[in-house]
């Protein structure tokens, strides 16, 4: 099998790669892209996009059209996931300003079309994350964004980038919420891996806020947790029947950042080769 919903794939002895090359040469020239000069990023880490009231409006149909192009290339692309989560918001109303982003995107995508997910054959097998949060990232409504990654030895597998339900009061809240969001996913994939008779109980999940560790670890934390919605608490009760358990990681370590917020070009490509992401030609 070479090609399945529009996803490519290529074996070898080494192992998979899964890549939507063919998808991003059709989105490029649809949308009259394919001669853009390239960009290092997907999103400018400043200025900060806004909704941009009294900016000029653009064509709905076509915005809304790009952003659904781009939004099924995130199936096996989560280097833009973070981007387009991000001018997606602004569908309801778009300015010239969010076009300008969206095309962005699309001129980073001709400078890495087959930007590939690998998967290696001899990797270990085991099963981790990585969680992680801004804080009132929304200029919106200030609500945070949740980010996360899984991975089943090298292999990245899921990944998630979505605005929170709620307004956080402080860091500390922002990143429980994010691991409870992460832990949920760990929980779904250890009951669908344990279906083919693999076990993998107490996987950790890596935070890089000692705080969110610690409201995990302790639930004494009355001043800082009461307020919480009941059903976040469900991170306490997985970790407490050893489910899973949280380590400590330092920020620049941290994969999830990549899915909470923009970054300058050295950041953004240090955090690509650590999620092991390769151009395939």
């Amino acid at each position: 099998m070479t090609f399945f919903l529009g996803l490519q794939v290529k074996q070898d002895s080494k192992g998979v790669l899964i890549h939507q090359g063919k998808y991003v040469t059709d989105i490029l020239t649809k949308f009259k892209m394919m001669e853009s000069k390239p960009a290092s990023t997907p999103m400018a880490a400043r200025p900060v996009l806004t909704s941009d009231i009294d900016g000029e409006d653009v064509d709905q149909h076509l915005y809304r059209s790009m952003i659904g192009s781009l939004m099924y290339l995130t199936a096996s692309r989560p280097d833009i996931m973070f981007s387009v989560c991000q001018c997606a918001r602004y569908q309801a109303n778009p300015k010239a300003s969010h076009r300008i982003a969206v095309k962005r995107i699309f001129r980073y995508l001709v400078g890495k079309p087959r930007l590939s997910l690998w998967y290696p054959k001899n990797s270990e097998f085991r099963l981790f994350a990585y969680s992680d949060s801004d804080f009132g990232g929304c200029n919106l409504d200030r609500k945070s964004t949740t980010g996360g990654c899984q991975y089943l030895g090298d292999r990245l597998v899921s990944w998630q980038c979505k605005k929170q339900t709620t307004v956080s009061t402080s860091t500390a809240e922002a990143e429980y919420v994010a691991a409870s969001s992460c832990c949920s996913q760990v929980i779904w994939m250890q009951q669908q891996l344990l279906d083919y008779g693999l076990n993998f109980l107490d996987s950790p999940i890596y935070c890089d806020n000692e705080a969110a560790l610690q409201i995990v670890k302790n639930p004494v934390q009355h001043s800082k947790t009461k307020h919480i919605d009941i059903r976040i608490h469900f991170i306490r009760d997985c970790f407490e029947r050893k489910l899973i358990h949280l380590e400590k990681v330092h920020t620049d370590d941290n994969l999830a950042d990549l899915f909470t917020k923009p970054f300058d070009t050295a950041r953004f490509h240090h955090l690509l080769a650590s999620l092991k992401l390769i151009s395939f030609n």
